[in-house]
Parts: structure tokens; sequence; C-alpha cells
């Protein structure tokens, strides 16, 4: 399947209530079924959110989490520390290819059981009952999940954890925004230089948490925006002092021609502002990575030149996103070099109606491709294949683009 979209109307004002963010959704399932008084309000409804609360559900010997990497990472150090039967954990061939190696060798130090079942360092891995002990050394550098996979369970272990983080620290924010949920259901967490400390808990407080809209979701009105003569969006939801790193949006993208306005009842109103665009963005992304492919598209809708750094986990996403991306906006005729963890594109002064109609853009699995690609129908139309990998974090995605005049004609590919 594909899908071709396009401006069919000019809409200069909408309101968007965004989806739940899946980020702090998985984390509290965890934790939920760690300490059941927990409630949660306004879940996530997208597909990696969904496989989690299966899985956890599940009575089978197997289970199988498709393309989830989340749902692998925390399923992981969870049924390490909790389960009584051995458990299959796998997921879908894509995913079966992203490394889950340090994840396995940390709960390995901590006394878990846990084989590969396959090739050594990726799923699918075989997990049997153990006992946990709370103290462990990590290489920090690689991703965040994995550190956050251990943070979640740390309070069911008897003496708590011990976190000893090695190499540079990435995506920091979602490591903070784990260790504040365990702050709200009772844990008192520090997090001193390269160590943190998580006292065990052996019972929640009964808590309410209602999950916040996602602000990653947000980037990609944001670049829709910038990519306009005269938008205003309000998006619902949201909170300006979030715990998601994603929020770094308002800074970035002011300079990129977005202004936001904060309202009362979680709302936030974006609208085009008429700061002269900089020659060259540049922005260090190793604290919010996933808004790569989103900076990246609208600097190219915008002509900008385009310096991205500390993009060295994009490698081992549902895809290799800086490939991806260098392989995508090349067909469209950007000009971009990569490295390992850099992106450069250079700035150009491309005719979009000359633009070739019959231009696919390849999603590879990765439903950020598919959602930072679909911002260019505010300029011209634009076609994505395999567009419903989007609902893996926004199944609405389609649905609020249409509010804004962005209309999605669906059909078979040729």
């Amino acid at each position: 399947m594909i899908a071709k979209l396009s401006k069919y109307k000019e809409v200069s004002s909408a309101s968007i209530f965004l989806s739940a963010s899946k980020s702090l959704s998985n984390r509290l399932l965890i934790l939920q079924a760690l300490y059941p008084v927990i409630e949660i309000e306004n879940i996530a409804s997208c597909d990696d959110t969904l496989v989690l609360q299966k899985a956890l559900a599940s009575q089978e010997d197997t289970l199988d989490v498709h393309h989830a990497g989340t749902a692998m990472r925390f399923l992981t150090a969870y049924l390490a520390a909790t389960t009584r039967r051995e458990i299959t954990l796998k997921g879908s061939p894509a995913l079966q290819r992203r490394p889950i190696g340090p994840l396995v060798a940390a709960l390995t130090q901590m006394g878990a059981l846990i084989t590969y079942a396959d090739k050594i360092g990726y799923p699918p891995l075989k997990i049997k009952p153990a006992t946990l002990t709370g103290k462990v050394r990590i290489d920090a550098s690689e991703s965040s999940q994995y550190i956050s996979a251990l943070a979640l369970i740390g309070p069911y272990l008897s003496n708590g954890l011990t976190l000893s983080l090695e190499g540079t620290i990435t995506s920091k924010p979602y490591i903070d925004m784990t260790l504040s949920l365990l702050t709200s259901i009772g844990v008192e967490p520090t997090f001193k230089g390269s160590y943190i400390r998580i006292p065990p808990l052996k019972k929640s407080k009964k808590c309410k948490i209602t999950v916040e809209a996602d602000w990653s979701s947000a980037s990609y009105f944001y670049s829709l925006v910038s990519l306009s003569k005269n938008r205003s969006v309000h998006l619902c939801g949201l909170k300006s002092t979030s715990l998601q790193g994603d929020a770094a949006l308002v800074s970035m993208y002011e300079t990129l021609g977005v202004s936001t306005t904060i309202l009362a009842n979680q709302t936030i109103v974006l609208t085009k502002n008429n700061t002269p665009l900089p020659p060259e963005f540049k922005a260090d992304l190793m604290a919010t990575p996933d808004l790569a492919q989103t900076i990246a598209v609208t600097c190219f809708g915008l002509g900008v030149a385009c310096h991205l750094t500390g993009l060295h986990t994009l490698k081992i996403k549902e895809t290799d996103r800086l490939r991806a991306l260098a392989n995508e906006l090349t067909e469209l005729g950007g000009k971009i070099k990569i490295t390992d963890d850099t992106l450069l594109l250079e700035a150009h002064k491309l005719s979009f109606e000359n633009i070739a109609q019959d231009i696919e853009i390849a999603t590879y699995q990765d439903h950020r491709m598919a959602m930072a690609f679909a911002v260019l129908a505010e300029l011209f139309c634009i076609t994505i294949q395999d567009p419903m990998v989007v609902t893996k974090s926004y199944p609405n995605f389609y649905d609020d683009f249409k509010k804004l005049g962005i209309h999605t004609n669906f059909c078979e590919s040729h």
C-alpha cells in the first residue's frame, strides 16, 4: 500500500487533540504490573502500547512483541525479575536485528537467567525464573531504554538497585522521565554523576496518573507550521512543564519560524512567525534523537542548511535512520552527508513544482520516516510507502492531518 498526500484546501487554523505519550504509557504499564494499585488514565492506543499490554496480561510461554522495541527491552527486564516459568520473548524479523546484548549482559550480572534463542546479542530470548540482586554497571551511550528497563524493576528488588553508568549518557531526558515516574509512586531515587540509586519499595502508594499528550507527535505539526505561510495550530493535552525531552521543540522551532503560545488547560498554539531563517540550523540531538528526521525534513523543505550531531543511537532504531534519511532526501534532490553520529544537509533552492510525482518515500518499517516526510505535502504532493506504519505510535496521524487540509489517498502500489 502507498499513500498519496496533498493539500486540498487552505486551513489557517485547527485544533488537534494529540494522542497520549507512548513513552509514559509503556513505563507506567510496567510499574502497574509490579504495583497493581497504580491507576493509569489516558493511556496510549498505539501499537507499541497495545502490544505491551497484551504481553503483560498473557499466560502464554511465548510472547511476540512484533515491531515494539520498547516492549522488548522493558519486558526483558520485567520478566527476568518476575517470571515463574520459562518464557520465550520474540519479535518481528526487523526487531530481531535490533541489539539487546548490553541489557541482557547487565541483567545477567544481576543474576538473571537469559539465553539467546538464535543470534547472540539479539532477540529472541529465553528467560527463566531467577532472583536478581541490585548492583550493576552498564554502558549508557547506546540506549537510554536499557537504563530505564533496569530502573523500572529497581524498586521491586529486595535491596533496590544501584546503577553505575559508563560512557556518555544518551537521551538523558528519558531516564529522568523514568525516575520521575518512580517518584510519583513513592520511590525516592537519586541520580548523581554517573550513579543512580533506587531504594526498594515493597508497596506502592495508591495513585492515579494521567498520561499527557505526546510531544514527539507534536513535532510534525511544528514542521507543518514551519513550512506553511500562515498556519495556526492548537495542540491539546501538552504540558509545558513536561517529563518528555522532546518539549525542546519549543526553542528549536522558534529558530525555524514557529512561535509557541502556552494557554490554560494544557493547550499550546503554534503560529508562523516572521523571524528570518538562519543560513544553517545547528542542533545537538544527544538528548532528543527522535526529532532528527522531523528537523532534517523541515530544513529540506525550507531550503535551509542543517547540521545535526549526537545521532549515534539512530543506527539501532526501527531502521538505520541516518542512512534512511540520506537515501530519501537524496531521492528528492537534497545533498546530504552522514557519519556515524552526524548529518549535514546543504542549503538549496529546489523548485518543488518540478519534483517528480512518481517518487515514493520508503519508510523502512519506521513510523517516524512516514510522518516526518508526510509534512512535505504542505509544499508538493508526496507519496509514502507502507503508510500505516504510523500506527506504531500515532494511529490518528492521517485523520489529524486531514483537519489541516492535507488529504491522504490510500491505494495499492504499482
